[in-house]
Parts: structure tokens; C-alpha cells; sequence
């Protein structure tokens, strides 16, 4: 099959699951127009995804010539559907949601995506999550372009389903996949009941490089890894907080904080504030290798995040054999189980965080070891990139087909 993925930035730091995604179902054979709206992070340093930066067609590297003829181009093909498109924009003035604005320059995207599809001769557009992309990969059919599909991951998208339109997104797609059983339950809130059929769970995923690299974890070590874009969402800072109240029982612990993002200064001053910058690393962007190298010298992996979809760092700490501490959030649950592989807490509760770090540290490196088998061996039933491709190929086939 010819496919197109289309993203609203590509490659992204923190989306090393669309990449994997898209190499996965190269290697079955079939050939993947890579686009994105947006250029690729300023944090893209693994040399993976330079290559994949490099294979991909940016709206925003187009001049506004080529964005022109691209539109003058489909109005010339199917000037009905394009005035259909601009006519519904004006209608949508007072709707939740993009402005009219922002509806005209998806529709400058799909014009021009539109060409860079009919030239390469796509036959299915798949859009990684139900906001911008989806938006334009809806415009792009209308237009006459291919069907398209979505992966929807969450929580952004549940927080505006209205203004996302997310019901009327599934409504047109030939499938919508959703990244844990949690968001098809969010979905199904906002999509009619006939749709429903549309909706499978496609889980994101890791491959069997992250299995290969587990190993023991090292009785002496007292490192909590926690990797992460630094903002609100993923709660760093009632992670700081819980930490100093471990160190303030005179325990001996070191926290690093992978990642980089728009509350690093609060981060760092929520640090110094508690006076405990001799045993908090912030990394600032790493690539997929140092990540993995963080994750073989910790002793457990933290994500105390307050809104998520599912995430895929849990999978990797997972499949190399880390457990986990994370929260009672979103699709969290559905990976991470208590008493098994991982610790979970209530979002934002800080001395429930501090518990679940002491019961770590106190855990000896047998118990932990135990918890991270069986963390990997639900990874590699639910989360195992070969298994999760097969799906998606199969749903791909058969839109494809019917289409």
C-alpha cells in the first residue's frame, strides 16, 4: 500500500511512537509519505530522527506561492467541495473551537498536502491524534483526496471534544484507533452510537531493542528516573516535593529528571526552594539512547502525571525491566497494576507520591526485579510494536480495500 502519515509536528521528541509506527510498517513492505504541518523539535538530536526530519514534507517549508497553487489548484479540480469548505468555515464563526482564521489555514494545509499526496500517489491518510491533523486529513477527503483514519491518544483531546470535533472526526474516518481501552471510553461520549464500530484500540508501542537491554537492577542503586516533557501535566513539581520529603527522612536518594519543556524554571526553582540541588539531575533533551541509559542505572521509573492517554515511557521502563510509580490517571491503569509491577497513587497527592518512593527504596532488588518481569511481560502482550502494527496494517488493508 502507498500511506501517508500526517502529524502537526514531525518528528517530535516526546513521539517516538509514530516513528516507530511508521518504520514498522515500512518494513512490512508498504511505502509512507511522512507529513507534518509544523517543522520537527529544536530538541531532535537522535539520529533516527534526523533521518526521519529529513524524509519529511513540512507545510511551513513551502513558500506561500507553492500554498497558492496548491489551493487555485484544487479549486480548479473541485471548486464545489473548496466553497463547501469556505462556506463552512463562515458558519462556524460562533461554534467552539478553531476560529475562522485557523479553519482557513487548515484549509491552505489540505490544498497543499492534497498535492503532495495526488504527485505521490497515496492511497490511505493516516492522522496521528484527533486535533489539527485530523482536522486537515477531513478537509483532504472532502477535497477528493483519500480516506483517512486517526490515532486518538488523550487527555488533549478530551479537553475541548467539542471544539475538536471529535464525534464528527470519527463519523468521517474509515477507522479510528485509540491508544488504550480508557480513550474509546471517552470517545464513545462525544461519537454517535452508529460510529462506534469505527472505534479499535491500537496500543502504542516498543520494540524488542528495549526487551534486549533489560537487566538486573543493582541492589546498591537509589536513582528514580522520571521522563518527561517538564510541564504541568506530567507533575514534576509535586514530584520534587514528595522527594524532599523522602530526604527529609534522612533517607539517601537521587532523582533525575529526563526531559526538557516550557516548566523547567519553575522545576528548578522548586528545587532550590527545598534546598536539595545536590540529588535532583535535570537533563534538559536527550536522545532514545541516553533515555535508555537513565532507565538501566535507576532503581524505578515515576511519571506522576495528572492527564495522559497512555504513556509510552511506562513501556519502555517496562520492557527493560524497571518498575513503575505512576498515578490512577486516564490509561495508566490499564498497564501499571499495584502490588505487581508498579506502585500507583492519586494525581496530585504528594505524601501518597512519598509512600509509594519509600516503599521503592525500601524494596530489595529481588522484589523490584520481580515487578519488572512481570511489567515487560505485559508489555510484550499489549504493547509489542510488531503485534500492534500487524493490527493497524490489517484495519489499513481493509479501508484501503473498501475505499
Amino acid at each position: 500500500m502507498k500511506l501517508a502519515y500526517l502529524t502537526g509536528q514531525y518528528p517530535k521528541v516526546s513521539h517516538t511512537f509514530v516513528r516507530r509506527e511508521i518504520l514498522g510498517l515500512e518494513a512490512l513492505g508498504h511505502d509512507v509519505v511522512r507529513l507534518s504541518v509544523r517543522e520537527a523539535d529544536s530538541g531532535v538530536v537522535d539520529p533516527v530522527d534526523v533521518d526521519e526530519r529529513e524524509k519529511t514534507t513540512v507545510f511551513f517549508h513551502a513558500s506561500k506561492l507553492q500554498w497558492l497553487s496548491a489551493f487555485f489548484a484544487a479549486f480548479a479540480r473541485t471548486p464545489g467541495a473548496l466553497i463547501s469548505e469556505l462556506v463552512n468555515a463562515l458558519m462556524k464563526l460562533r461554534a467552539p473551537g478553531p476560529g475562522f482564521t485557523q479553519r482557513i489555514a487548515y484549509l491552505l494545509e489540505a490544498t497543499f498536502f492534497l498535492e503532495v499526496l495526488r504527485k505521490e500517489g497515496v492511497q490511505h491518510l493516516h492522522a496521528h491524534f484527533g486535533r489539527n491533523a485530523a482536522s486537515v486529513a477531513r478537509i483532504i477527503e472532502n477535497l477528493g483526496g483519500p480516506g483517512f483514519s486517526m490515532t486518538v491518544h488523550g487527555p488533549d483531546e478530551f479537553d475541548d471534544p467539542l471544539g475538536h470535533e471529535l464525534g464528527e472526526k470519527v463519523a468521517a474516518s474509515r477507522f479510528t484507533a485509540a491508544i488504550s481501552s480508557y480513550t474509546t471510553g471517552q470517545l464513545r461520549r462525544w461519537v454517535a452510537t452508529p460510529h462506534w464500530n469505527k472505534l479499535e484500540v491500537i496500543h502504542c508501542s516498543v520494540d524488542e531493542s528495549f526487551f534486549e537491554e533489560a537487566g538486573p537492577i543493582d541492589e546498591a542503586c537509589v536513582t528514580f528516573t522520571c521522563v518527561g516533557r517538564l510541564c504541568a501535566q506530567k507533575g514534576q513539581l509535586m514530584l520534587v516535593d514528595a522527594f524532599a520529603a523522602l530526604l527529609a527522612e534522612g533517607r539517601k536518594a537521587k532523582l533525575v529528571l529526563a526531559g526538557d519543556g516550557e516548566m523547567r524554571a519553575d522545576v528548578e526553582a522548586r528545587v532550590r526552594e527545598h534546598g536539595i540541588g545536590d540529588h535532583v539531575e535535570i537533563t534538559g533533551w536527550i536522545n532514545e539512547r541516553q533515555v535508555r541509559e537513565y532507565l538501566e542505572a535507576s532503581r524505578c521509573m515515576v511519571l506522576p502525571s495528572f492527564a495522559e492517554g497512555l504513556p509510552v515511557v511506562i513501556m519502555e521502563a517496562f520492557a527493560m525491566g524497571r518498575p513503575v510509580i505512576s498515578t490512577y490517571t486516564a490509561g495508566i491503569p490499564e498497564l501499571v497494576r499495584e502490588g505487581h509491577n508498579g506502585w500507583l497513587v492519586p494525581a496530585g497527592d504528594v505524601p501518597a507520591l512519598t509512600g509509594a518512593l519509600r516503599e521503592a527504596l525500601a524494596s530489595s532488588a529481588s522484589e523490584l526485579d520481580a515487578r519488572g518481569r512481570d511489567g515487560a511481560k505485559r508489555v510484550r502482550e499489549q504493547h509489542f510494536v510488531d503485534t500492534e502494527v500487524a493490527r493497524l496494517e490489517a484495519l489499513l488493508r481493509k479501508a484501503v480495500g473498501e475505499a
